[in-house]
């Protein structure tokens, strides 16, 4: 199967490989904060903002003839992050279908940890937060202060034509989104 060009898996499909005895090398590039609030079973984090897929490769469990399998949220890091192994050399890389939000609908094996707030509600809340703050400015203090909710929106606009957002990258990066116990050294 594949989604955008990107060769995909259904989460069941991937589970059902490893029972069968295979060896599954399944990256999970979400921010660390999010892995540690739940992740696959079989997966380790590598952020995709420190993605070297170099290193993953070299540190895979599997041979070199089986896929590296991506696994994210709901699949768009993911197809990116497979992007970046094949820009890099790497073509056998596969995607999670519908990534942990699938994995997880399906009832498969998950390790649950401490509770965080997945980066998508981090960039709705501060893109709020930006949007109200500057019309509140722009009516109390000085109507420039429309610049903002208007650079925000046009941000937001950005984001969903492009599927990038720079807010979401900008939060990723934040110390709160950035301990992890279980990376790829």
């Amino acid at each position: 199967m594949s989604v955008n060009g990107v060769p995909s898996i259904e989460p069941e499909r991937l589970h059902a490989l490893r029972d069968a005895g295979r060896r599954i090398d399944l990256i999970d590039v979400r921010t660390p904060a999010e892995y540690r609030g739940e992740h696959a079973d079989l997966a380790v984090s590598v952020p995709l903002g420190a993605l070297d897929p170099a290193k993953v490769a070299a540190a895979r469990h599997g041979s070199d003839e089986d896929p590296i399998y991506v696994i994210c949220r709901s699949g768009a890091r993911g197809r990116k992050a497979c992007e970046e192994f094949r820009n890099a050399g790497f073509e056998n890389v596969v995607n999670v279908n519908g990534g942990t939000e699938a994995w997880n609908r399906a009832g498969l094996p998950m390790v649950r940890g401490k509770s965080v707030m997945s980066l998508e509600r981090q960039v709705r809340i501060a893109a709020g937060a930006l949007v109200f703050g500057g019309a509140a400015l722009t009516v109390f203090v000085h109507p420039y202060w429309l610049a903002l909710p208007a650079f925000v929106g046009a941000g937001l606009v950005f984001a969903g034509v492009t599927n990038t957002c720079g807010m979401g990258m900008l939060l990723a990066k934040m110390p709160w989104n950035n301990a992890c116990a279980r990376e790829v050294s």
